[in-house]
């Protein structure tokens, strides 16, 4: 059955507020649609709450701290560090209140190994990115560090089928050499696809052997991002579906031609005053040109439409309606698989 999940910013500073919310709406679904709760993520926190301040959480034997450009490696743990710590700890604890007693598909949503390497700085140095080896510790550390937050997550809520969706959304830029340097005059050295699909298969079987059931790679906005994760081990793919065009749905097809997962994050809902949300028009954006590239229709039901980031200013409630809108999304899509 088709299914719905999120790549897990939420609006807020409550932790128990928001996985309450994600929990309890994800669980009560039409029976047509698999509603798979995701662990949240409350940018609002500053930058010890957001993607990059969760990931360097779960860097192993790499402490980090805030720097006057954001994130950057350091000789040892400090406040910035364990303020971060801190939240994961929150964010822990009110997963396993709001998934007391739940058992079945939940997904963690985590950042990956290059766009953390392409947004956190050295200690004294440019970039990770702009240092192969540190780029090698980066996968290490993720690899290792997710593995225990798998564990710590199975732990809290013992009924959970963990999924994890790796959030890449520089690996189009790391793969094209397109990511700046410090000093801007010059962008860092790519890093080759061998090296990209080598550094995802690693994460993935680091966090399948800690007890998660799949990985899949969110590669942003980008489809050039989709061969590395097609050459990697992961279990599959997603990818912002807006605008990626015929060449983007070919790769797509590609994916779910070789047997993998595919999870689209789909456009926001369009609005009017008039007719109300654009729920058809959500659903389009992925039937339509998934027909239009030759993909059978009953492959439907086993896409996972993900709810994107809500906007800068949006509030709990818009990102509450945002899901719901997608879960009825979702309940059309089943029904055309079975068109």
């Amino acid at each position: 059955m088709t299914g719905v999940s999120g790549v897990g910013p939420w609006p807020g500073t409550d932790a128990l507020e928001a996985a309450s919310t994600v929990v309890g709406d994800l669980v009560d679904t039409p029976s047509e649609v698999v509603g798979t709760p995701f662990t949240v993520l409350l940018p609002a926190r500053g930058p010890w709450g957001d993607a990059t301040g969760a990931a360097v959480t779960v860097l192993a034997d790499l402490p980090a701290e805030l720097g006057p450009h954001g994130w950057k490696l350091a000789d040892r743990p400090g406040r910035d560090l364990e303020r971060a710590r801190a939240h994961a700890r929150e964010d822990l604890d009110a997963l396993a209140v709001a998934a007391h007693g739940y058992a079945g598909p939940l997904v963690l949503p985590a950042l990956g190994p290059f766009t953390l390497a392409a947004d956190v700085y050295l200690a004294r140095g440019d970039r990770m990115l702009s240092d192969p080896g540190a780029v090698r510790d980066a996968v290490g550390s993720v690899a290792a560090g997710l593995a225990e937050r798998v564990a710590d997550v199975r732990r809290v809520v013992p009924g959970a089928d963990v999924r994890v969706l790796l959030r890449e959304p520089l690996l189009a830029p790391v793969l094209a050499g397109a990511v700046p340097g410090f000093s801007g005059r010059a962008p860092l050295r790519r890093v080759p696809g061998p090296v990209v699909a080598e550094g995802l298969g690693a994460v993935a079987d680091a966090v399948r052997a800690a007890g998660a059931t799949a990985l899949v790679v969110h590669g942003g906005t980008a489809w050039s991002a989709l061969a590395a994760v097609r050459a990697s081990s992961a279990d599959g793919a997603a990818l912002a579906v807006a605008g990626i065009g015929e060449r983007g749905w070919e790769e797509v097809a590609q994916v779910v031609e070789d047997g993998r997962a595919f999870w689209p994050e789909l456009p926001p809902q369009a609005s009017s005053q008039c007719a109300g949300p654009d729920v058809v028009g959500q659903a389009d954006a992925l039937t339509r040109p998934w027909r239009a590239v030759g993909l059978p229709a009953a492959a439907l039901r086993d896409v996972v439409l993900l709810a994107g980031a809500p906007p800068e200013r949006a509030t709990p409630d818009d990102a509450r309606g945002a899901l719901a809108g997608l879960v009825r999304a979702a309940s059309l899509v089943a029904e055309r698989a079975e068109g």
